[in-house]
């Protein structure tokens, strides 16, 4: 079934639209949770939480992407997750890592504020859009799906040096640009 029948199922409230989701997109959204947590049991809680909301936002939110709206709403309960976890805990993994190094590009706030203001969105979009393929990938499996800077080098056949090289760039590069554009960094 495509998206927009799914989108349509949920605005009518049919239920089969949690199954259509499910079925389309739980391994997506499983890969999301599991590489920010860590953990398969809390990742399942993070997915099931996903579409719950997904159920409540549609209507009156009609996703462009459905996807995208699945994956955003799984990333944001993962890490709420752990936030959580941190509170409880002081520890460092990946997902940790990971936003620590986004924030120091980021204005002001959480970096999941900064992130749901569409302007930002659209200029990081922008950014993102202006980048080599590779460097694209490498900022996106970092950034988007938490993966560790050894994951990337293997997933795409180069050295850790270089993928961590080119992420400190490529934050510098976002770095500049936010402040060009009037965000305090």
């Amino acid at each position: 079934m495509d998206d927009s029948e799914i989108i349509r199922l949920f605005t009518e409230r049919d239920e089969r639209a949690l199954a259509e989701a499910q079925d389309k997109y739980y391994r997506y959204c499983m890969a999301i949770a599991v590489n920010i947590l860590g953990d398969r049991e809390e990742a399942e809680d993070c997915v099931n939480e996903a579409l719950h909301t997904a159920w409540q936002l549609i209507p009156p939110n009609a996703p462009y992407c459905l996807a995208t709206y699945l994956g955003r709403l799984t990333k944001n309960s993962a890490v709420n997750v752990l936030k959580m976890r941190l509170t409880q805990k002081r520890g460092g993994g990946e997902a940790e890592l990971a936003l620590e190094e986004l924030v120091d590009c980021a204005a002001k706030g959480s970096v999941e504020e900064q992130f749901d203001r569409r302007e930002l969105e659209e200029l990081i979009n922008q950014f993102l859009g202006k980048l080599t393929k590779t460097n694209r990938k490498m900022f996106m499996l970092r950034y988007w799906y938490c993966y560790s800077v050894r994951e990337i080098a293997l997933r795409l056949g180069t050295s850790e040096n270089t993928v961590s090289v080119t992420l400190n760039r490529t934050r510098k590069k976002l770095k500049e640009l936010l402040k060009k554009r009037g965000y305090n960094v």
